[in-house]
């Protein structure tokens, strides 16, 4: 099997879609701009997807009230500190920084409660 995509169920996939690709440097792969308004989300590589999407038919996960660690989107990260800092601004909240084994692993939630979690490891993947 090779991995496809990962869903997120948003109330309002356009705006979280649009804060994605604005400050986490991912680009818009394919896009639906009727309901659903699905937007499916490529890393740098091309090869790793992230579908978002607004579809009431399904609950929207209390996101905010989630601990992170039940459900959270990485992203490596070169330096947490600036990376805290630029994320602060455009509206993401910080929740915890840790270091095990020399990684620095920032756990913050974008601005619709989604936990984002960044890496800066000492050996990547």
């Amino acid at each position: 099997m090779k991995f496809e995509h990962f869903a997120i169920n948003s109330p309002d996939a356009r705006a979280q879609a649009a804060w994605w690709v604005e400050h986490l440097g991912l680009t818009v792969a394919r896009r639906v701009e009727a309901a659903p308004h699905t937007h499916f989300l490529a890393d740098e590589t091309g090869r790793v997807f992230i579908e978002i999407y607004s579809n009431p038919a399904a609950p929207y996960p209390d996101y905010a009230n989630q601990p992170p660690l039940v459900l959270h989107v990485a992203f490596v990260s070169t330096d947490t500190k600036a990376d805290r800092a630029r994320l602060e601004k455009a509206g993401a909240t910080f929740f915890v920084e840790e270091t095990p084994n020399g990684n620095a692993l920032l756990m913050m939630r974008d601005p619709w409660g989604l936990a984002l979690q960044f890496c800066q490891r000492t050996q990547p993947f």
